[in-house]
């Protein structure tokens, strides 16, 4: 790439950076986004090609992000969720620049159920929590695995919105993905889990001025998502697992497809707006398909 398209590039890169921070996004995502980016835009300035003009001309770009996913695919050994990714930030990045969506075909995903915790994962997350010194730590964890909230709803969570004492025990989601409000019936863990963090909240800020969140840091203000989701990491690696609220989501909404409950029952507790993404939680995991060749071996 020429110096005066490297330069174009660094600014554009700037102006997205700046508008991608006030995106309603979460902090994980948006360091996803910047991350992906920069590898694409490294992959322009490090081409031989005589690439025109890729900033502004959607058939140029079309063109580029053919090439792009080549170099993936080949040089990079990438994975198909890797390489979409890649052109799902790439496609961000060219819509803040006023281009339309790109055409380059997307690569076919296995028909595969999204990553959750095993029986034994879940045992050891659940050891881990309960061998955890903060109340707080206990809850989150455990919030998240039973009700299977997304991160940002957990962290938009006001103390108004939790129910842990009762009959009707629930937490109210009043502003999911796409605007969406759901209630979530709380299990008897969940609710001892949030009823000790709110007593050790009580004690430690008694008299104290503190924002109205459920989940609040030690100065009294709301949690960020990086902040809990660096709970849910912490408390992964103590129970040796690799571990985000995503596979916390897909834990819960997989496990109560396999238990036998409606798809409808389970978009609903999921916030999902369309039930083919209920869907996915139908199709075996990479464990099952494993099991399933070794129980042949087994019954020769």
């Amino acid at each position: 790439m020429n110096k005066s398209l490297l330069k174009a590039a660094a600014g554009h890169f700037d102006k997205y950076q700046a508008w991608l921070e006030k995106q309603p996004l979460s902090d994980h995502s948006k360091r996803a986004y910047r991350s992906r980016l920069n590898h694409f835009l490294g992959y322009l300035g490090a081409s031989d090609e005589d690439y025109k003009n890729p900033f502004k001309d959607a058939t140029e770009r079309d063109y580029i992000l053919k090439d792009y996913k080549r170099f993936l695919k080949q040089k990079h050994k990438a994975s198909p969720n890797t390489v979409n990714a890649a052109l799902a930030a790439a496609d961000h990045f060219y819509q803040f620049l006023g281009l339309p969506k790109t055409k380059v075909k997307r690569e076919d995903l296995p028909a595969e159920a999204p990553r959750a915790l095993t029986k034994n994962e879940q045992k050891k997350l659940i050891r881990a929590a309960e061998c955890a010194r903060r109340a707080k730590d206990r809850a989150v964890v455990t919030l998240l695995l039973y009700t299977g909230i997304r991160i940002s709803e957990c962290a938009a969570l006001n103390l108004d919105d939790v129910y842990a004492q009762g009959r009707k025990n629930r937490i109210i989601v009043r502003n999911g993905k796409g605007g969406r409000y759901r209630e979530i019936p709380l299990n008897g863990d969940a609710c001892q889990a949030i009823q000790a963090w709110l007593q050790e909240r009580a004690k430690r800020f008694d008299g104290k001025k503190t924002d109205s969140a459920l989940f609040i840091n030690q100065q009294g203000g709301r949690m960020s998502t990086s902040a809990l989701d660096l709970i849910v990491r912490k408390l992964g690696q103590d129970a040796g697992i690799d571990l985000s609220a995503h596979i916390l989501r897909h834990t819960l909404l997989t496990a109560l497809v396999r238990n036998g409950n409606d798809l409808v029952l389970v978009a609903e507790i999921g916030g999902h707006k369309r039930l083919e993404t209920t869907r996915r939680y139908t199709l075996p995991s990479a464990a099952d398909k494993e099991q399933a060749m070794a129980a042949l071996i087994k019954d020769q």
